[in-house]
């Protein structure tokens, strides 16, 4: 068993924080291949993470610590919805169904969220990245 704890959360968030993107996972799954991905995703202030989609995955956050927003877009890039998620506020979660462009950016330091989707894990090069710049 992995227990998902404080002391977990503040590793991932040093890591995320030494690490040139500004984020770090920590998987449950155990090969890429996996049908099923499961890990935690500590993500700092100032992270980039390209508008891309999953055409045929459904994917979930579930916001563990800090405040995260999440954002999907139309084709042209424009905001769809947007959700900050924060438990102090009372939004935990979003899930995003397949082929929905979307990003997350955090909102403060040590934000961590747990995120599932379908396996195997394939580069956004071929599910795809929306090629603007965020508006």
């Amino acid at each position: 068993m992995k227990v998902i704890d404080n002391s977990l959360l503040d590793k991932i968030s040093a890591d995320a924080k030494e690490s040139p993107r500004l984020r770090m996972n920590y998987n449950f799954h155990q090969s890429l291949e996996d049908k099923c991905h499961r890990f935690l995703n500590a993500v700092e202030p100032g992270t980039v993470v390209p508008i891309h989609r999953h055409p045929t995955k459904d994917e979930s956050f579930v916001i563990l610590r800090g405040r995260v927003r999440v954002s999907t877009y139309n084709d042209e890039g424009n905001v769809v919805e947007s959700c900050v998620l924060c438990q102090e506020e009372g939004r935990y979660g979003v899930d995003i169904p397949k082929g929905v462009w979307h990003t997350i950016e955090a909102m403060e330091p040590d934000s961590v969220i747990f995120e599932c989707k379908e396996g195997p894990f394939v580069e956004h090069d071929v599910d795809g990245i929306l090629n603007i710049e965020r508006k």
